[in-house]
């Protein structure tokens, strides 16, 4: 099975910015075992912003984007440095993609980043990919990393993507302010309805929120892909999501 997973910031970091150093071995350590068990890997991280802004003493994302930017070249090189040191553990190797959002649509773009990413995969190597936020401003300002995640997904014809954050899926309100919140299981059509169910704002370090998603899901699920909502403090749950079971909304892919 060919496998996008999108890591957001609020499951690599801790509230201070700084890596959670626990979740992220557990993570290298899951996704490890996937590939040794015959699953191609696509990773999709954030991150860099935040980690950039806990080593220079911030505790949240300041408004200025040269601030943001900075931070990212900051964060960038020591989160590749932590994906290739806990890959390496497990003999698996890693390779750094930085995308430019606006050129994806560009057909000689598109092409050479797909070329690069069929033979990595072929080399048996985990693509970690991300915006090139010292570069361009559009993630930092919109937040999309999980629009990048779907659209890697529709590029590599993906079986899955997998969204890990910092909640259990989609649910019928806010969980944190309403008691009798619902989580959605499966959502087999994305309908006004379900739209209207997605908040508006993302983790204190972090920039997305549920709108991304769901609108990540009605890219992937229109180009046949199925997607999953998943919370990352535990990562083991990729385990459980590839097993049909666990805590989860699944996003089922439309017939095309």
């Amino acid at each position: 099975m060919r496998i996008v997973i999108k890591v957001g910031t609020s499951t690599l970091a801790h509230p201070t910015g700084l890596l959670n150093i626990k979740r992220v071995e557990q993570m290298c350590k899951v996704i490890s075992d996937l590939k040794n068990a015959g699953h191609e890997i696509l990773l999709v991280s954030s991150g860099a912003i935040g980690m950039g802004l806990g080593k220079i003493g911030y505790t949240k994302r300041p408004d200025d984007i040269p601030t943001n930017q900075a931070a990212a070249a900051i964060g960038q090189c020591e989160l590749m440095y932590t994906y290739d040191k806990l890959f390496s553990e497990y003999n698996h190797t890693v390779a750094q993609i930085l995308m430019t959002g606006a050129y994806v649509a560009l057909e000689d773009y598109g092409k050479n980043l797909n070329n690069t990413l069929f033979r990595l995969l072929e080399l048996g190597v985990i693509p970690i990919i991300n915006e090139n936020d010292t570069v361009t401003t559009d993630e930092i300002v919109i937040g999309d990393n999980d629009t990048l995640g779907a659209t890697i997904a529709i590029s590599v014809k993906a079986d899955l993507l997998i969204l890990l954050s910092d909640i259990d899926g989609l649910f019928t309100g806010d969980p944190n302010k309403d008691p009798d919140a619902k989580r959605i299981d499966v959502v087999e059509e994305i309908t006004e309805e379900i739209e209207k169910l997605a908040g508006d704002r993302g983790s204190v370090l972090g920039t997305g929120g549920m709108i991304t998603k769901i609108n990540a899901a009605k890219m992937v699920t229109e180009n046949g892909i199925d997607m999953i909502v998943a919370n990352g403090r535990n990562p083991e749950i990729l385990y459980d999501i590839l097993n049909g079971n666990g805590i989860y909304t699944l996003f089922k892919k439309q017939e095309v």
